[in-house]
């Protein structure tokens, strides 16, 4: 098993920063990619950024240019860099990773999420 802890979430004002952190512990064997996620009330769980064992990242466009996700693989931890925060970005983060394990089978695993709220 894998467990995924993030923190770094809370309330900061709008044009305001955050940075959230994901620490994967456990039978961690190859993890392929982290990647965070986030889920508004209401609204369907998105993918916001990810990246992949090499220095590869993703973003989602309404992230790009304020977000910057890093990654360690030596300690299995992801960074989300938060800036000039939007109300709109409020929601529940949710750190992901993607593990291959040792029968090559490819797994899926998320922490329980941290909330990020921001205000006018």
């Amino acid at each position: 098993q894998v467990q995924l802890v993030e923190s770094g979430g809370g309330l900061v004002q709008a044009g305001g920063s955050l940075r959230l952190s994901c620490a994967a512990s456990g039978s961690t064997y190859s993890i392929n990619a982290m990647a965070w996620y986030r889920q508004a009330p209401g609204k369907q769980r998105e993918l916001v950024a990810t990246i992949s064992s090499g220095v590869s990242a993703n973003y989602a466009e309404s992230v790009k240019g304020r977000f910057l996700i890093t990654r360690d693989s030596a300690k299995n931890t992801v960074w989300l860099q938060m800036n000039s925060l939007k109300p709109e970005d409020t929601a529940v983060y949710y750190c992901n990773a993607k593990v291959l394990h040792p029968d090559a089978t490819l797994y899926t695993y998320w922490g329980q999420g941290t909330q990020v709220t921001v205000s006018s």
